[in-house]
């Protein structure tokens, strides 16, 4: 299972690669690579496959907790805290008709220097070398599901609502229907399959 998850960002290269050109046409911005760091901007790459959802989202801390150094007051560590409470519950953010496909959660995992602020004396020893790095939350998730041909579509609005410095989303999805590239707003949250 998590082979598919591995194997989606491979599959997607080639719908990733044109959108990094058209966006570095179309806005002149300086990114040099396809996973440009930009603030408001997040990915997601989604696959049905059989009764199989894999979802996974890249995000910059920036957008979902308001910043990227490591948590030391009480109200960073609050926002950590939580934006780990609502990432831990993808159903409300990805839209899922729960009840009629019938998707449960089987597996996820949440990756970010952020969640692992224990035991990690960024402070002194790093400082110069993280200044040009930049703190990102990766989201992985694995659904099984007892309809997925009534998973019709992701509607990413509780995600827009929940993470407000989220501004866009370059969300790829593979499904019955074929892969397809879309880029997702506050007013255009909805990606079908």
């Amino acid at each position: 299972m998590r082979r598919l998850l591995l194997a989606l960002p491979f599959a997607l290269l080639p719908g990733f690669v044109l959108a990094a050109e058209h966006d570095h046409d179309h806005d002149h911005a300086h990114h040099d690579s396809l996973g440009a760091h930009e603030h408001g901007a997040a990915e997601l790459d989604a696959a049905l496959v059989g009764s199989t959802l894999e979802v996974e989202l890249r995000s910059p801390a920036m957008n979902l907790v308001g910043f990227e150094h490591a948590p030391s007051s009480e109200a960073d560590k609050r926002k950590v805290a939580d934006a780990r409470k609502q990432l831990e519950q993808p159903n409300g953010l990805f839209g899922l008709p729960t009840a009629a496909a019938g998707c449960t959660l089987a597996e996820s995992e949440l990756e970010s220097p952020l969640f692992g602020g224990e035991g990690h004396d960024h402070d002194n020893e790093h400082d110069e070398d993280h200044e040009s790095q930049h703190s990102e939350i990766h989201a992985h998730y694995h659904f099984n599901c007892a309809a997925p041909e009534a998973l019709k579509a992701l509607d990413l609005q509780g995600l827009f609502k929940a993470f407000p410095g989220t501004q866009k989303i370059q969300a790829q999805l593979i499904g019955p229907n074929g892969q397809q590239g879309v880029q997702l707003t506050a007013d255009q949250p909805r990606a079908a399959f």
